[in-house]
This record gives structure tokens, sequence and C-alpha cells, in this order.
């Protein structure tokens, strides 16, 4: 299967409209962003987990990452309630569910190899920092390294958002809207970016919330295989 396979194409879905697809779980549901590959698939999607739903341990040969959107999530670690950002390596393991329900924005198969960094941060709680080079804008660390930054970044209202991504980038809208161009981005819109993009948006006059990763260097296609 692929879904928005080819990364240096501009892709753009408003995942609050799509239809929840079954998976092979019983109570569990996707929305697919970008897919390559069937069950077992380099995947951004939103799942849903119904009250008392529960997936098979399973370890994640290229990591996972993940923010929940709604609800609780849980696996042996313990409660992952709204709002909380996750990490986990690759080689990792879990029996992930929920058992009030929940949705997750959820990359598997994406990480470096060689990252075996453990990140678990609640954007509800976690201070913010303003941007020094935008006003307007503040923000939240998630994640570094030398392939990709990831944040929250809040936007105050009806800002302009003028950018380029040498190496690409995709974001998720949390809360809010912004426009670019005749597109209007609002909540669960995701938009990837190739390399070499450039962004010309206005935040709308409610401001706006997203997650964002930008790349730093060449996006890479791992092999998880082995």
């Amino acid at each position: 299967m692929q879904i928005h396979a080819d990364f240096s194409r501009r892709a753009l879905v408003h995942a609050a409209e799509l239809s929840w697809l079954a998976s092979p779980q019983p109570g569990v549901e996707r929305r697919m962003l970008d897919r390559i590959g069937d069950e077992v698939a380099r995947a951004t999607s939103l799942v849903r987990y119904a009250p008392d739903s529960l997936f098979p341990a399973h370890s994640h040969a290229g990591g996972e990452e993940y923010l929940v959107l709604e609800g609780v999530f849980q696996d042996e670690k313990g409660d992952h309630p709204t709002g909380r950002y996750v990490r986990n390596p690759p080689g990792s393991r879990h029996t992930p569910g929920s058992t009030t329900g929940a949705v997750i924005f959820v990359k598997l198969r994406q990480f470096d190899p060689h990252d075996q960094q453990q990140i678990e941060v609640d954007i509800l709680q976690a201070p913010q920092q303003r941007d020094p080079n935008r006003a307007g804008v503040s923000l939240q660390m998630l994640h570094a390294d030398s392939h990709e930054l990831v944040q929250i970044e809040h936007w105050q209202a009806s800002q302009p958002w003028q950018e380029s991504f040498p190496y690409g980038a995709e974001l998720l809208m949390l809360s809010g809207a912004l426009a670019e161009g005749k597109e209007h981005l609002r909540r669960w819109s995701w938009l990837r970016l190739p390399a070499g993009a450039q962004l010309d948006a206005r935040i709308a006059a409610e401001g706006a919330v997203l997650w964002i990763k930008r790349y730093l260097a060449p996006m890479q296609m791992f092999n998880h295989d082995h």
C-alpha cells in the first residue's frame, strides 16, 4: 500500500474529514496520512482506540513517535493522557490500548537506527519559550538531533508566517487555523512539505497551536527490516 508515498511532493490532508478505517484489531481504527507498506509499514496516521480496546504486544523495529490528541492512551509504562508526546526508540516493545478511549497521532518506522532516546513530554504542562526570531510565537521543545527538530508552536492571532524549508517539514494543526493561499488548515489538518518548499501563510484570528517537525538534513528512508 502506498499513500502520499512521493516525498518530493507536497501533501495536505484534512484528517478530521476522513473516514475511520478498521484495523485488524477490533476496536482500533485509523485515518492514514502517509504510508509505505501493508500492516508492517512506514506510516503516519491518526489512530482511534475504542474504550477497552487493546493492541497485542509488539516491538517497533523503526521506532514509534506519537502525540495523544484525545482521551488516555495506555501501555506498560502507564497512562498517557491528552497532550502527551512520546518517542519509543527502535527495538522498544509495548502493549498499547485504552480503557476509556483515545485518539493518537502516530509515526512508525521513521527513526534513525542510532536514535535510542526515550522521550515523554506533557505539552499541557511543559514551559513555553518565546521564539527570539519571530514575534508572537512561543515554543515547546520536544526533540532535536542532527536529522530533525520537533516542537509545539503557539501562534498569536493574525500573524504572518513566511518560511523556507531546505530539507522539508511536516505539521499537524492541534487547534486554531491558518490560511495558505486558497487552503485553510484547521484542527487535525496535516501538511507535509518537500525539500526546498516555501510556506507563505497567515494565522487565523483565533491563533493556532501546531505540532511541527523540521528536517535538518536530507530525509532518509531507513531500512528497519534487520
